[in-house]
């Protein structure tokens, strides 16, 4: 009598699970709950999307998208010029990164469930760019010294990234982030560590960019390591990239420069997307999932686990999205000069990359999840002696199956940048940029050059489409 109570206990605890997994997974995107945030973003109303944050901090700053909310509000405040408020989120974000831990009973929750129920902790690129807006942030305050640290601080991490993925096909460095580096140590007039910066740059575009993203060292980086080698004193680096660039280095004997950071559109925004998979018992405790439509087969090991004899399951998986840059091109002007602008860092591809490439642990985590989830359905339906109320049970937790859509939102999209030498002095140089539509823009950008400095300027334009159509899940 106790081992029936027992089970019957134990049905009821499982029916109460997928019951709440139907109110808990039926939402909608996380993109279409932040859409008026995400507007006030990229139509540049950063007060608007400040009191928005504000208005709700209490229930975001201890829920399981804080991560989320130290980020964003780390940005908005980036891009208000509030440099020391920003960084007192992104110190947050940062600290929670370094703590997080996940718990098992979270972890067992969100794997029966949907993967929403687990607190999201940021995916890979997304804690780097931590490391690169606080470093920014430093350097716009003048603190040199702290945004050293955290430039040698985001290396760092980079180092943690190759250590965690051992295959050359997973993007496991950043380009971008060593160029950053690079114009840190710049300013700072520590030409040596530029050096290495920019040659570990050049390094990275011209492997692992060229192979992921289609992406080529910039002139503009190649002009750098040249320069940088020159003001090291290394003669025999400065002949060697010369020759090789077939460029010949400029002296800027006089003079201080400008480089220009132009962060355009906004990054990619995550949807749920659906497969029907046909269950195939194999024998011996197999089955295998099969999906004929997209090429897929995925074997588990079952055991004596009951699955009800069900012939296919629907399951959901998260999936990136492009917003459309509505700026497409950049020209810097310096009085007659004409300089453009190059892409250094494309946000958008390598957050499409990160995700495919942990796809394969999605699939087996989602699978696994609505394997259990059916299995359980069947015992209650047996438990009950109603094979109907298995069968409810079953489209029950078939309908509960939701993909996590939340990502870091307010990303751009792409980085470009540029770098002018200027005279010393107060100078003023014009930003045109063309747009989707015959739209054009003119931005002046005013600063004040020392003798042999390197300016950092980071500029932004952040219209972006609607996210572009999304089949639905099937």
């Amino acid at each position: 009598m106790l081992k029936t109570k027992c089970f019957r206990a134990s049905a009821l605890f499982l029916f109460t699970i997928i019951v709440f997994g139907i109110s808990s997974c039926t939402a909608p995107s996380f993109y279409k709950k932040a859409y008026g945030f995400n507007k006030t973003i990229a139509s540049g109303d950063f007060e608007a999307a400040e009191i928005m944050l504000e208005e709700h901090k209490d229930e975001l700053e201890d829920s399981k998208i804080r991560f989320l909310y130290f980020v964003n509000a780390g940005m908005v405040e980036h891009l208000k010029g509030e440099f020391e408020k920003s960084n007192e989120f992104f110190e947050k974000a940062d600290l929670f990164v370094e703590d997080f831990r996940k718990k098992a009973l979270e972890e067992g929750a969100s794997l029966l469930l949907n993967p929403n129920i687990s607190t999201y902790h940021g995916e890979d690129h997304e804690v780097l760019l931590i490391n690169y807006y606080k470093a920014l942030n430093y350097y716009l305050l003048g603190n040199n010294n702290d945004a050293l640290v955290e430039v040698r601080r985001l290396n760092l991490q980079l180092i943690s990234l190759s250590e965690k993925y051992k295959d050359d096909s997973k993007y496991t460095q950043d380009a971008y982030m060593h160029l950053l580096m690079g114009l840190i140590y710049e300013a700072n007039r520590d030409y040596n560590d530029a050096f290495i910066a920019y040659r570990n740059a050049y390094e990275i575009y011209q492997s692992d960019y060229a192979t992921m993203f289609g992406l080529s060292a910039p002139d503009q980086l190649k002009k750098d390591l040249i320069r940088s080698s020159v003001l090291a004193g290394m003669s025999s680096e400065q002949r060697k990239y010369e020759k090789e660039f077939d460029m010949k280095y400029e002296t800027e004997a006089g003079k201080g420069s400008m480089v220009l950071l132009w962060h355009n559109g906004m990054g990619p925004i995550k949807e749920e997307w659906g497969i029907n998979f046909a269950i195939v018992y194999t024998g011996n405790g197999w089955i295998n999932f099969v999906s004929k439509e997209y090429g897929l087969s995925f074997p588990f090991y079952v055991g004596n686990t009951d699955l009800g004899g069900i012939t296919w399951i629907k399951v959901a998986f998260p999936k990136y999205v492009e917003r459309q840059m509505l700026i497409n091109n950049a020209v810097l002007e310096n009085g007659s000069e004409k300089h453009n602008v190059e892409l250094v860092e494309n946000i958008n591809t390598i957050s499409f990359k990160v995700l495919d490439q942990r796809m394969g642990l999605e699939f087996s985590k989602a699978l696994l999840r609505v394997a259990i989830k059916q299995a359980a359905a069947h015992k209650i339906g047996e438990s009950q002696d109603s094979p109907a109320l298995g069968a409810a049970l079953s489209i029950a937790a078939s309908a509960t199956e939701s993909a996590d859509t939340r990502n870091w939102q307010t990303l751009p999209h792409s980085i470009y940048y540029s770098r002018v030498v200027l005279p010393v002095g107060e100078q003023t140089l014009n930003l045109k940029l063309d747009g989707v539509m015959g739209v054009h823009e003119n931005h002046e950008i005013e600063v004040d050059v020392k003798l042999g400095e390197t300016i950092i300027y980071p500029f932004y334009s952040l219209a972006a489409s609607d996210p572009l159509a999304v089949p639905a899940a099937r």
